[in-house]
This record gives structure tokens, sequence and C-alpha cells, in this order.
């Protein structure tokens, strides 16, 4: 019985041994590829128009994993077969995990568009013939086993100017201690933009001793915000500093005016802080001279105060503004309305008229957004 027992253990360790055998060679062992062929295209030497085409065509060798691997292949183009700089060639964002891959013509030539530009290339000069190299980079679904193609190069790629155009801001927002926090849903405040749409906006606010500001079209860190890249103006004794964020030294209303201009593909900004200046004109203040020093405003002594008018001199429709140097000010007026909320006419037509007794006053408060008629 002993024996019996001995040789099924026996057995049963022989057979244990076998099938570990078995699963070792089962499992394939990744070993790292060492030749990996992108194909030169049969028309390399032709003209590809990027314009004309919907996609360019690749092929290439599998890499040797050691076995059969989910492979994803990343496009790389460059137009001085330079792979090694930053900026001097570009890593397509769409990605292939077949070896036959057929390449947006499109995407190529946004790439190519931008690396021309770096290179001195002038909008003007568009389209242009040019060399293109490409490669390719492989890895495995899970980012191991990178490995890079040779290069093979187009002679003559037609690229037109794939860019969209750039173009000014349609918005613009302040955000910052200046105007009670950081939270872009909480805290920002709308500019206004004058009715000409050009990308100049305006906002009269009250920024306490040492607040600091930033702007951005969206509401949003999306990266593009700014403060101390723009330009600024003082023009109203602000005291601007700041090393990143704009910092007023000074507390006070002011009226701030930001202006976009386009400089090649850039949009430059130009930051004024200008003195808290309102006025009322027409018929309430008996005429249109908007340097008569009684028609303008009194400013408050803080942000919680109302800007107030000269009493109304007769009845008759209301109308207020800012004045920006350059524009007109029907470009840059407001009203306050029966819901006692200030309404700007920004880029709009008419607004809806509102008409003012003799001896009234209007008040406004540009940091709550609210106004009254007393």
């Amino acid at each position: 019985m002993k024996k019996i027992t001995i040789w099924a253990s026996l057995f049963l360790g022989l057979s244990l041994f076998t099938a570990c055998e078995d699963d070792r060679d089962s499992n394939p062992i990744l070993q790292d590829p060492t030749a990996f062929v992108l194909n030169t295209p049969a028309y390399s030497t032709a003209v590809y128009d990027l314009s004309k085409s919907s996609s360019v065509e690749l092929t290439c060798s599998q890499p040797d994993y050691g076995f059969t691997a989910a492979t994803v292949y990343t496009v790389q183009v460059s137009l001085n077969n330079d792979f090694t700089t930053e900026g001097t060639y570009t890593t397509l964002a769409t990605t292939y995990t077949t070896a036959k891959m057929n390449v947006d013509a499109s995407e190529i030539a946004t790439a190519a568009t931008t690396m021309a530009l770096a290179n001195g290339k002038t909008e003007d000069e568009f389209p242009i013939v040019t060399k293109m190299y490409v490669r390719l980079k492989a890895a495995l679904t899970t980012g191991t086993g990178e490995i890079y193609s040779n290069v093979v190069e187009l002679q003559n790629v037609r690229v037109h100017f794939a860019l969209s155009p750039v173009v000014l801001p349609k918005t613009m927002n302040i955000i910052g201690s200046g105007v009670g926090g950081w939270d872009w849903e909480k805290n920002a405040i709308a500019m206004i933009p004058t009715y000409d749409n050009n990308g100049t906006f305006w906002r009269m606010i009250y920024v306490p001793e040492k607040g600091e500001l930033k702007f951005n079209i969206e509401k949003a860190w999306d990266g593009v915000e700014f403060a101390t890249t723009a330009t600024l103006k003082d023009n109203a004794e602000a005291g601007l500093s700041g090393d990143g964020n704009i910092v007023v030294a000074n507390a006070g209303w002011y009226l701030v005016v930001v202006k976009a201009e386009i400089v090649g593909r850039n949009i430059v900004y130009t930051v004024e802080f200008n003195k808290p200046e309102v006025y009322l004109t027409g018929g309430t203040a008996g005429g249109w001279d908007f340097f008569d020093e009684t028609n303008k405003f009194t400013v408050p002594a803080d942000g919680e105060g109302f800007f107030t008018s000269i009493p109304f001199v007769a009845t008759g429709e209301v109308r207020m503004c800012v004045k920006l140097k350059d524009v007109d000010w029907w470009k840059t007026e407001f009203i306050v309305l029966a819901d006692g909320l200030i309404s700007y006419r920004g880029t709009g037509g008419d607004q809806d008229k509102f008409t003012g007794s003799a001896g009234q006053k209007a008040y406004l408060n540009f940091m709550t957004g609210k106004g009254k008629y007393e």
C-alpha cells in the first residue's frame, strides 16, 4: 500500500513539473524590437497636394515584440529632417492600430503650416511646395516597447495655409482678489465690448488696496489668461505693478479698458486704468457736451457707494455713458431699467427708453450691477 502511495506521488510531481514547463512555453516573453521599417510611398517623388487630398497612405512592417501584439502607431512629420529638436517636428494627434494607415491630409497640412511659419514663412507666401520628412513611432497599447522607424522623404508636398484665421476676442473677463476672489464662477466680472466689437472692452470696478487682477477671454483657467504680460497704462495713478498678476497699489474706482490687437498670429493686449468718469447726457443733462464737468457723476468713496448724477434739469430720456478715447459716446452707453439693473448697450442696438423726471438723480453701483432713479 505504501509503495502505491509513493508511486502516485512521484507520478503527480512529474505531471506538475511537465505542466509548468508547458506553461512557460505557452507564455510569450516580451522582447525589444530592433527593426521597424516605414516603407517609402510609391509616389514619394510626385506632388502631394494636401488641399486636394483626403489622406496620405503609409505602410510599415510590424515591430517584432516576440509575439503578435496590439500595436499603436503615431506619425511624426518634419520639414527639415530634425526629429530631435523641440519645435522642428510635429507629432500628429491621430493614432493608428494597423500597419497600413491613411493619414489625414488636413492634419498634415496644419502641422506643416505651423512649422513653416516658425521657419520664417508668412501667410501671403502660401501655398508652398516643400520637402517633408515622415517617421513613425510604435508602442504596445500599454505604452511599453517604444521604437521609432526610419525616416522617409516626400520630395514635393504642396501645403496650403491650413490654420484658422486669428480673430479678435468677442468676450473678456476680470478675476482676482481685486474683484472678490479667484473663482471664475463666483467672482469673475464680464467686461463690456464697445459697439464696434473691435477687441476693445471696458468695465468700471472698485479695487481694494493691493488688489490683484487677471484677464481672460473665457471664464476659466485655460492657460491663456493674462495680466502683466499685457502693456499696462496707468492713467489714474493706480500704482500698477506685479510679476504675473496685476497688483493695484491704491484702492479706488477705475475705468479699466482692455484693447486686443492682432500682431502676426498672436493677440497682444493693452490694459488701461483710467479715471472713473461717468457722464449724464442728452435732455436730462441740458445738452450733449461731455466735457462739461457739471455733467459728471460724483464718485463714491468705496465699493459699496453709488455714482450719483446731477439732478435732471428736465424731464426726458435718460442717457448715460463712460467716454473712451476715440470712441463715440453711444458705443459705451448704458441705462438703468425698471428692474433696477444696469443694462449695457455693448454691441446691441438702441436700448429700451427710460424717461426721467426733472429733479431726479441717477444712482449707479457698478460692482453690484444695480442702479436707481430718485
